[in-house]
C-alpha cells in the first residue's frame, strides 16, 4: 500500500497539470458532490497537497476536495480526449484544456471549506505530515519527549498516524534500522543522542523515499546489486522485505518479526534488543 512519500508524489503530479490551469469541467459520481461541480469548474485549483495518505485539492473559491484512496483508489492523469483502459470505477474527474485528472475506485471523497477542513474526521486524528508541513528534526525530538509518546514502543509508535502522518510499514523498518534502534525500545529508553539520531532518520528516510520513488537503500549498497542485475525488490530497501539475507552494514542475517500486527524487518546486530 502506498505510504506518505508515494501520495506526496501523486499530489505533485496532479499539481503540475491542475494548478492555475482553467478548468473545462468538473464531474463527480456522487450527487451530493456533483451539485458543486459547476462552481468548481468556474474556479481554479490553487494547490494540491497530501496529508498522510489523504490528498487535498484546494480551489480559489475556498473549497477543498478531500480524497483518500484506501485500498483500491487511484488518481490517473491522461490527455484530454483520451481515456485510460481500466476496469476501475470512475469517481471524480477534473479536466483542463490539455489534461484530465481522474479518480478511480475511491469511496472516501468529500468537499470542505478551507476553514472547516480540520474538522474532517480522518484529518482531525492525524499528526503533522513529514513532507507537507515543514517538520524539523527539533520538532520531532520534542514530540518524542512528550508524555503522549515517550513511553510507547517505537515499532508501534511509528505506525501511529497521530504521531506523524505518512510513515507506513516499509518506512518504519528502514527508519529503525538506520537509527540503530530495536523496535521494542521506547523513546524514554534512548539517550538524547539516540533520540536525535532517530529524529534525523525519520525525516531523512521519508524525504529520500519521496525523492527516489520509494527507494530507501544507500547508493553504495544498492549499486552492487544493480550491477549484478538484481530486481528492484532486492535493492530497493536496506532491510525491509530482506529476511534471511545479509545485512549490508554488518553481514548478519536480517530477521522478520511481527510488531503492532505488521511485519517488521531488522538486523539483530545493528539493532540489538
Amino acid at each position: 500500500m502506498p505510504e506518505g512519500p508515494e501520495i506526496r508524489r501523486v499530489a505533485d503530479r496532479l499539481g503540475k497539470v491542475l494548478v492555475d490551469a482553467p478548468l473545462r469541467q468538473v464531474w463527480f459520481a456522487y450527487p451530493a458532490l456533483e451539485a458543486y461541480a459547476k462552481t468548481l469548474s468556474e474556479s481554479r485549483v490553487i494547490a494540491v497537497d497530501s496529508w498522510g495518505k489523504a490528498l487535498l485539492i484546494t480551489f480559489d473559491c475556498g473549497r477543498v476536495l478531500y480524497s483518500h484512496n484506501q485500498l483500491y483508489g487511484v488518481w490517473r492523469i491522461h490527455r484530454a480526449g483520451q481515456s485510460p483502459r481500466t476496469r476501475r470505477v470512475l469517481r471524480a474527474q477534473l479536466e483542463t484544456s490539455t489534461h484530465v485528472a481522474s479518480l478511480y475506485s475511491a469511496s472516501d471523497i468529500s468537499l470542505w471549506r478551507r476553514e472547516t477542513l480540520p474538522q474532517q474526521p480522518f484529518l482531525a486524528r492525524l499528526g503533522p505530515d513529514l513532507l507537507t508541513h515543514d517538520v524539523t528534526v527539533t520538532q520531532i525530538v520534542e514530540r518524542l519527549d512528550t508524555s503522549t509518546f515517550r513511553r510507547r514502543g517505537l515499532g508501534g509508535l511509528l505506525l501511529d498516524q497521530h504521531f506523524y502522518a505518512g510513515i507506513g510499514n516499509y518506512l518504519r523498518s528502514e527508519i529503525l534500522f538506520y537509527a540503530g534502534v530495536a523496535p521494542r525500545k521506547r523513546a524514554s529508553d534512548l539517550s538524547q543522542v539516540q533520540r536525535w539520531r532517530l529524529a534525523e532518520e525519520i525525516l531523512d528516510i521519508t524525504h529520500q523515499a519521496y525523492r527516489e520513488a520509494g527507494v530507501t537503500n544507500r547508493p553504495v549498497w544498492r549499486e552492487v546489486l544493480q550491477r549484478a542485475g538484481a530486481p528492484r525488490a532486492r535493492w530497493r530497501h536496506a532491510v525491509f522485505n530482506r529476511a534471511g539475507l545479509a545485512c549490508h552494514a554488518c553481514g548478519s542475517v536480517i530477521i522478520k518479526e511481527t510488531i503492532a500486527s505488521r511485519r517488521l524487518y531488522r538486523c539483530p546486530r545493528c539493532q540489538p534488543d
